[in-house]
């Protein structure tokens, strides 16, 4: 079996684990949380990054700091992971669901269009015509880590009146090669911005997650709100309501050896993506999804674009049999306001989503994966079309 996305383990992760154990610290203190949010704000060129248990708990963070109260809306993408619009529920708001562009990031044409035509700009903030409640927030999410188009959504976003949320779990390392945000980070370029680090992304902690928030008062009360909302190190005072967020010191020295390796890993997936893209564009009918232009993507995710017609097998049998031939794939998230907890949420013309996730396969991109391997992928397909 080739994998799909599995950790890359082959650091310093034993050594830092084991002085962690030595030292007993092993939960929510610890020598290894600081310095790991240090050397990410260091790599992000940001003054300071928040640990927390998971890329949802950054995003709920965010949303609360943000300002998001009961009753208002979200604006979301629908073509991500769950994990990005439940914490919107989590606050008591309502998503409103956003279509994509032909990179699978969110559309800001539709963006416009809909903050234009279907809401007004009051003196309180942006209102939806159809419900009459604020729309308090956008939620961006840098899909299978291609950046999406931040220098004319900041400007939409600003004009709107809108708290911009970057949700760039799957882009860690993505950056601007040009352009006005040239050398900015995935993640740094709205008022919040959110990493995740589950065991299929681009460096893991096993699970865990780092909150990136443009005013340094934001994110002390997200380390503060992390933390039970504790007021001080010796007494147990609390002045609002906390929750358990804070990431382990086991988690965080994972993810010291981790992001030492990180662009060593782009580089590897850099490079089989490449390889990818070269081999698989003289299969008729199948072609490797581009990364936006004046970016450097981190190539977290592969995605396979597939014309049934022309080369004779839709995605889904195509997916079965890979599989069964020991080669793993995963199709697209089902659209998110298609799900059950979200029949009822408004969905704003969506149409490039409902095509997308009927012809997009990933293929294995592991940071361990070889160009053997990437060859034996590329053969078994050619095997299945002939």
């Amino acid at each position: 079996m080739i994998p799909l996305s599995v950790p890359n383990l082959k650091g310093n992760e034993l050594k830092y684990v084991t002085e962690a154990v030595e030292a007993e610290w092993v939960s929510t203190g610890g020598s290894f949380i600081n310095k790991f949010e240090n050397n990410l704000a260091e790599y992000l060129n940001v003054n300071q990054a928040v640990a927390c248990q998971s890329g949802t708990a950054g995003l709920h963070l965010a949303l609360r700091l943000a300002g998001v109260k009961a009753g208002e809306e979200i604006l979301v993408p629908t073509l991500t992971f769950i994990a990005a619009v439940n914490p919107v529920k989590y606050m008591g708001a309502a998503p409103v669901f956003l279509d994509c562009d032909e990179s699978l990031c969110i559309d800001v044409d539709k963006l416009e269009k809909f903050c234009e035509t279907e809401c007004t700009l009051t003196e309180a903030g942006l209102v939806h015509n159809k419900t009459g409640k604020n729309i308090r927030a956008l939620v961006v999410v840098h899909i299978f880590g291609n950046l999406a188009d931040m220098e004319r959504l900041m400007q939409v976003a600003e004009k709107y009146n809108l708290k911009v949320i970057e949700d760039a779990t799957e882009a860690l390392g993505t950056y601007y090669t040009e352009g006005k945000y040239d050398g900015k980070h995935a993640g740094t370029i709205g008022d919040f911005g959110v990493y995740s680090f589950n065991g299929n992304k681009i460096i893991t902690t096993g699970g865990g997650g780092m909150l990136i928030a443009k005013q340094d008062e934001l994110a002390n009360k997200a380390r503060y709100l992390s933390t039970q909302a504790k007021n001080d190190d010796l007494y147990y005072i609390h002045d609002e309501v906390g929750y358990n967020y804070r990431m382990t010191n086991l988690q965080a020295a994972l993810g010291v050896a981790q992001l030492e390796q990180l662009e060593g890993f782009i580089n590897t997936k850099t490079a089989n993506y490449n390889l990818y893209k070269d081999k698989i564009s003289g299969i008729q009918g199948l072609s490797i999804m581009e990364f936006r232009d004046g970016t450097r993507p981190n190539h977290w995710f592969y995605s396979l674009l597939i014309d049934d017609e022309k080369f004779g097998m839709d995605r889904d049998t195509l997916l079965v049999k890979l599989n069964a031939m020991g080669v793993q794939t995963r199709p697209i998230w089902g659209l998110i306001h298609q799900q059950k907890p979200y029949l009822k949420n408004d969905a704003y013309q969506i149409e490039t989503a409902n095509r997308s996730i009927n012809s997009i396969l990933n293929l294995p991109c592991s940071s361990n994966l070889t160009s053997e391997e990437v060859l034996q992928v590329i053969e078994t397909i050619k095997n299945l079309k002939s």
